[in-house]
């Protein structure tokens, strides 16, 4: 008698596997961002189980309100200026940095002794950070004051906390000096994925190593950089951690970001949850259009050039038959 084998599935037990990230994704961040979005159009203030309405006459009246506030507007261009200011030297590091450990000229002893120094600050909480800075550059008798008192530069102590330039700039170094390693990490990644033949025939063909790392490095990279272009741009439109903690936004809101007026303007004062919401929204807007001018600007033009000619000939054979 002939049995039949039954062809057995794993399919079912694919999905399960994803069932409890599902789940997570749908309570703690689908629901939160249609909520949001939601109350965005209402008059919900306060704190406690209120109850609120939509609003009728102009739905759009809470976004009107966000982006024709100073404050908001204010705290905007802070975001964008320390986050630029903070990804241009944190990208610089991170190249030569991917540069000097992946070039096969060099022999470098404690590579990766090296590697762990360069990442430490990334796995620090940014509260201690905050704290660390913060009682750094203190006033009177911080120690970047003492030293600069004690090697003649300062004649008495300056107050870093109250001025506004070195309270961002302050921010701006700490942002850098966080993030460095990890881009780092990420673009020596992208680098060892790179053929070896590649950096072997250049070596052959007598190419210098800035010619090596301008010609074929950076080219081959350009996936990991537009990666780290975007997550560092939705990172840096949402800086609140070091800001918040570092001086709370001050001195006169000249380190108030995005977020931490959100949060100032949801959870102090008025608690004007719908404001918030509203502005919520409108950076959620502008990370994604801003990520996709980014992709569109460093998309490989050479595979789009081919694959608008495939279609076209599609077409044509098409026509044809």
């Amino acid at each position: 008698m002939n049995t039949k084998k039954k062809s057995f599935s794993y399919a079912k037990y694919g999905y399960l596997f994803c069932l409890p990230f599902t789940i997570a994704y749908l309570i703690f961040s689908l629901y939160p961002t249609l909520y949001t979005a939601i109350i965005g159009f209402t008059d919900l203030k306060g704190v406690g189980k209120q109850t609120f309405h939509f609003l009728t006459k102009n739905p759009f009246d809470n976004f009107t309100a966000v982006l024709t506030s100073t404050m908001f507007q204010n705290a905007f261009r802070n975001t964008v200026l320390m986050w630029v200011l903070n990804f241009i030297p944190q990208l610089a590091l991170a190249l030569l940095l991917a540069a000097w450990f992946t070039d096969r000229r060099f022999h470098i002893r404690g590579e990766g002794a090296f590697k762990v120094i360069f990442y430490l600050p990334n796995i620090i909480t940014a509260a201690t950070v905050a704290i660390l800075f913060n009682a750094l550059f203190g006033y009177p008798m911080g120690p970047a004051n003492d030293l600069l008192m004690r090697f003649g530069i300062l004649k008495e102590p300056f107050n870093f906390l109250i001025k506004k330039n070195c309270a961002r700039g302050v921010i701006i170094f700490i942002q850098t000096w966080m993030w460095y390693g990890y881009t780092m990490i990420i673009l020596i990644a992208g680098v060892l994925g790179i053929s070896v033949e590649i950096f072997e025939a250049a070596e052959v063909d007598g190419a210098s190593g800035w010619q090596t790392f301008w010609h074929i490095t950076l080219p081959n990279i350009r996936t990991i950089l537009l990666f780290t272009l975007v997550t560092s741009l939705i990172g840096g439109l949402n800086m609140f951690d070091i800001p918040k903690l570092y001086l709370r936004g001050g001195p006169d809101n000249a380190t108030t970001t995005t977020s931490v007026y959100i949060y100032n303007l949801a959870f102090s004062g008025t608690y004007q949850y719908n404001r918030a919401a509203a502005a919520s929204m409108i950076m959620f807007v502008i990370i994604i259009f801003a990520s996709a001018a980014m992709f569109y600007a460093l998309r490989d033009r050479d595979e789009a050039k081919e694959k608008a000619a495939i279609r076209k000939a599609k077409r044509l054979e098409k026509k044809m038959s």
